[in-house]
């Protein structure tokens, strides 16, 4: 047994709950197959593939489970027994029913009152749809909606999907997933009451208490907003809800970036306050994973001036001393980027952007910051300095050695058990103490990496020794 040193890492782990069983009950051949792509995608998860209504209906766990059904299952399995008789359980439709994919959940449930039995619904055809790219984003929302809902003990960060036909978020979840790893949790809301009672843990605008809405909802851990203009409102179907909704996030959490996902002219009046999106446009998936990517935390820091011009793209927390150091000059351009650093740490961005690249501690230490000027930039800079001069002495443990630099990590990768690193890949470990090192590149190309046995421990081998070649060749400064 080793002794760790008091920088010892140690990764947070965003969903304490995960899946050990996957069932699946599916007339549609497609989606059986499906199985494969799961268990790839989630290998902490054993997926099994029923075949008889009574086996599923009987199916009893003391470990949390997934439920995929589609449209035909859905009718002859007892929902209400199988909810009964697991306490840790999400019920997943995939439906092929084109009405489905493009109705809201009254609509769609007033012609087909199956829907009501599942928690939630994804999209799935035979030509973009098709399950085996769908099924694995599915069941991880299923797994975040398990745990927003049951293990919110810590702070999560959270993306938040308003927009009450199915077809489009089946489509853009896994492009976010990639994105994500396991850094942040899904939620998708489908109609203004339910994005309400998420927020604000009330169904009336009018019950929002003012006072302590941050401790009711999850509205705190909200760290995107990415919503449609229409979708239901009470009773009106083709409510243009998402302005209300717009205002506020506005009014309540001003630093929640907004994505409007609409083609709508509507939509257009709300630049100046959210990024519209044209959606289902050519490439409106790739337009959406940039700006994911550049404002929300979860890619670079980007810096841009107060006409939207960029200044400096951060790529590690090195970077960000740097820039750091350029505000805390005598010099009028230095006193300029002041004042741009102030709308920043308003609204959270360095909080968030640690948080999100494994500086859980120091977000913590930074956030609540509110000085202006000078003082701001000492109040971000001597937190994040110490974290740097720490860094040497943060190592990674794995099965009882410590590792401090690539080439020692992968070395270890290249003689370990393969069962001995699943469990770190299964939570992006690795990731994350590659952001923390100052190595974003090779930890985004990580994350979307899961599996188990041989074949994941040569992923994560071909993938360290391609990085390190790279940053040979650029000639890092920092020890390899």
């Amino acid at each position: 047994m080793i002794t760790l040193n008091k920088y010892a890492f140690y990764p947070r782990i965003i969903n304490p709950a995960k899946f050990s069983h996957a069932i699946i009950f599916s007339a549609e051949e497609d989606v059986r197959k499906a199985k494969n792509a799961l268990a790839e995608s989630m290998p902490w998860t054993e997926v099994h593939v029923l075949s008889d209504p009574l086996s599923v209906s009987n199916y009893i766990s003391d470990k949390a489970s997934v439920i995929i059904v589609d449209d035909t299952a859905i009718v002859v399995v007892d929902t209400e027994r199988i909810r009964q008789n697991n306490k840790d359980v999400v019920l997943v439709l995939l439906s092929s029913n084109d009405f489905v994919h493009r109705s809201p959940p009254s609509v769609a449930l007033e012609r087909y009152p199956y829907t009501a039995k599942a928690d939630l619904i994804f999209a799935i055809d035979k030509e973009e749809l098709i399950p085996n790219k769908i099924l694995p984003s599915a069941v991880r929302c299923a797994e975040d909606l398990l745990n927003i809902e049951k293990y919110s003990k810590e702070r999560r960060f959270i993306f938040l999907i308003v927009d009450d036909e199915p077809r489009w978020f089946s489509q853009f979840l896994p492009v976010l997933y990639n994105i994500i790893g396991q850094r942040a949790d899904v939620m998708v809301a489908r109609t203004f009451e339910e994005t309400l009672k998420f927020l604000f843990g009330v169904v009336l605008e009018s019950e929002i208490d003012d006072d302590n809405y941050l401790t009711i909802g999850h509205g705190d851990d909200v760290v995107c907003l990415i919503a449609d203009i229409f979708f239901p409102k009470g009773n009106d179907l083709d409510s243009d809800s998402g302005k209300d909704l717009i205002r506020l996030i506005k009014k309540y959490y001003p630093r929640i970036p907004i994505i409007i996902a609409s083609k709508a002219r509507e939509a257009q009046d709300l630049r100046d306050t959210a990024f519209i999106l044209p959606k289902g446009d050519p490439g409106s998936l790739q337009t959406l994973k940039k700006y994911i990517h550049d404002f929300t935390g979860l890619g670079d820091f980007l810096i841009q001036s107060k006409v939207g011009k960029e200044l400096f793209r951060i790529k590690d927390i090195y970077q960000m001393n740097e820039v750091l150091l350029e505000a805390e000059k005598d010099t009028k351009q230095a006193e300029i980027l002041r004042e741009i650093l102030e709308m920043y740490a308003e609204k959270d961005a360095f909080s968030t952007w640690l948080y999100m690249h494994g500086f859980r501690t120091l977000g913590d230490i930074i956030r609540p910051k509110r000085d202006r000027g000078p003082q701001l930039v000492s109040a971000l800079k001597e937190p994040i300095e110490r974290e740097i001069s720490r860094m040497h002495s943060t190592p990674l443990v794995i099965e009882g050695k410590r590792v401090f630099n690539l080439h020692d990590l992968l070395n270890i990768l290249q003689n370990v058990e393969p069962q001995k690193i699943q469990k770190l890949s299964d939570n992006d470990v690795f990731s994350t103490w590659l952001d923390r090192k100052g190595y974003p590149e090779l930890a985004e190309e990580l994350r979307p990496i899961h599996g188990s046995g041989v074949k994941l421990k040569k992923a994560l081998v071909q993938t360290f020794e391609k990085w390190i070649n790279i940053y040979q060749q650029r000639g890092k400064s920092r020890p390899l």
